[in-house]
């Protein structure tokens, strides 16, 4: 076992670690979970990190992934609430080049945190979506997961957070009326790693405690 430092918000760290993954004998499974939470960084950077750093995870490491092999991208809960995008917005987040993706004009005037990192998680299910098609050509297959607030040192930041009021009252009116665990998340994961998910690919599973049916139907209603 080895660890390495990364940035993924960075094409040449990416690489390296690609690279060095591949050195070790073929590359069968990749989960990226690495992101910055609106109180925690500024549109940027969430951008950055959020948006260009998991659709360069999944360039870099679709080019290697092996045969058989499978990934999964952990986006979130958020990307759900954000308002429809057009037809041609949604192909823009799942189509454009990696390296063009901070240009596109949709992302021009994304001022709020919030709204930085609403659409760096609808963008990460249409890339996986996107990918699971040249993942395919290789024999790999890709998901996505939408946790809704998990505890973890990312929400414990949101929940004291400028907008804790928020959370809380979201953990108050969904379904499930409660957080979910970092347990909960990875068991989902462990089915769209292994081979009982293997008819499972391009999709992306909400696990949320109800939090996004509450807000559209429920009590969560804005």
């Amino acid at each position: 076992m080895s660890t390495a430092v990364v940035d993924v918000s960075s094409r040449e760290s990416v690489t390296d670690l690609a690279q060095r993954a591949a050195a070790h004998g073929p590359i069968v499974g990749v989960i990226h979970a690495a992101g910055v939470s609106p109180s925690q960084a500024s549109p940027d950077t969430i951008l950055r990190v959020d948006l260009y750093g998991t659709a360069l995870v999944l360039e870099v490491f679709g080019e290697l992934i092996a045969p058989g092999g499978s990934g999964v991208v952990i986006a979130s809960q958020s990307g759900h609430r954000l308002p429809a995008l057009t037809t041609e917005e949604d192909e823009a987040l799942a189509m454009t080049p990696t390296d063009e993706l901070l240009d596109l004009p949709l992302l021009a005037d994304v001022s709020d945190p919030l709204h930085a990192y609403q659409v760096s998680k609808r963008a990460n299910a249409l890339r996986v979506k996107a990918a699971a098609v040249t993942w395919g050509e290789r024999g790999a297959r890709n998901n996505c997961i939408s946790p809704g607030i998990i505890i973890t040192p990312l929400a414990r930041d949101e929940l004291t957070g400028p907008r804790g009021e928020g959370y809380r009252a979201m953990l108050e009116g969904c379904p499930v009326g409660r957080a979910g665990t970092p347990d909960e998340v990875a068991t989902v994961g462990e089915l769209l790693m292994s081979p009982a998910g293997a008819f499972i690919t391009g999709s992306d599973i909400l696990m949320d405690g109800g939090v996004t049916a509450s807000w559209f139907y429920g009590p969560l209603r804005p």
